[in-house]
């Protein structure tokens, strides 16, 4: 083909020329582009659309709230933490100062290959943060929550407003201890579960939240039994979020102990269990009840929404509190 040849005159459409620059049209740039080998260019001539892959730019409002929030970053801001309840692992934390936080909002596999888990789509819930801990689809919907930032799997620290997050890197739970053995579905796919071969999607970011003088542990579906550098650097909690039910599908009763033990946390809100508002039975899950009242202190919630003072979380000694079937559906 002659190159030293191709016809750029401005193309007439409907009578008008289609003006890209002078002398060039659009439709002539994109047809001797296509001819000259440039990639995508003859995708662009087809009938087909583009579509946009993520639909966050599709949200409603603005960062105003943000502009405002990032004012106070540094700032050490007296009052309650708001901890609200949204079913499985999602929840939602709220500073002193404004900021809210979303961890870990869920979905139904989009494989179709784990049958359906949850009654509804995650509410479109206003955020400032969404938060995901792992890969796993009810763990990862990080495009439902309407939220100005996205940390996914962040390993590091992160300051705004009044909060600080650290994520540390660890790995997922890899030998299911309870009666169903959904670890073995990874070796039909050929892949290895456990560390330090395991596949990426069995990697894990555990969430230190400090805010209001609290320091929380998002625990997500972490392993009972990290190497010791990880316990060194968590430090102090004092609100712990685990996740154990009665068929133990991530930690059993005696790991989830095991761990409130090591951590002695102020407070522990079981995370990971069947929710009669927000999930099916087809995820093999069941309620935590057993697990929360063979504690020795324990509160069963009456709401999905919580509000802790940090004088009064430190007169606890690893309390329960429990949702139940609480949780937020808006």
């Amino acid at each position: 083909m002659d190159r030293d040849n191709l016809n750029l005159e401005p193309t007439l459409i409907n009578g008008e020329k289609d003006e890209l620059a002078n002398g060039i049209s659009r439709r002539s740039f994109f047809m001797a582009a296509g001819a000259a080998g440039v990639g995508g260019a003859a995708s662009l001539l087809s009938g087909a659309s583009a579509q946009a892959q993520s639909t966050d730019w599709t949200q409603p409002g603005n960062n105003n709230g943000v502009i405002e929030l990032q004012k106070t970053t540094g700032s050490a801001i007296s009052g309650a933490v708001g901890i609200d309840f949204y079913g499985h692992c999602a929840i939602k934390i709220t500073s002193p100062g404004g900021a809210t936080l979303m961890f870990d909002p869920w979905r139904d596999d989009p494989s179709g290959a784990w049958g359906l888990w949850f009654k509804n789509e995650f509410p479109e819930t206003p955020v400032d943060i969404c938060l995901s801990t792992h890969t796993h689809f009810d763990h990862d919907a990080i495009h439902r929550p309407i939220s100005t930032m996205v940390l996914d799997r962040m390993v590091g620290n992160f300051e705004f407003a009044d909060i600080k997050i650290t994520g540390f890197a660890d790995k997922h739970v890899c030998r299911a201890p309870g009666w169903y053995n959904w670890t073995n579905a990874l070796n039909e796919f050929g892949v290895k579960a456990c560390p330090p071969e395991n596949v990426s999607h069995m990697d894990m970011v555990v969430y230190l939240v400090e805010t209001g003088g609290i320091r929380t542990l998002i625990w997500g579906d972490n392993r009972h039994n990290p190497p010791q550098e990880f316990w060194d650097a968590i430090g102090q909690v004092d609100v712990l979020t685990l996740p154990v039910d009665g068929s133990q599908h991530i930690l059993d009763y005696q790991q989830g102990n095991d761990i409130v033990e090591r951590l002695k946390p102020k407070v522990i809100i079981p995370t990971h269990y069947l929710s009669e508002t927000t999930s099916y039975t087809l995820t093999t899950l069941q309620n935590a009840d057993d697990w929360v009242k063979s504690q020795q202190s324990f509160k069963m919630l009456d709401s999905a929404s919580l509000s802790l003072e940090a004088g009064d979380v430190a007169g606890m000694d690893r309390e329960f509190l429990y949702f139940g079937n609480h949780a937020h559906t808006s």
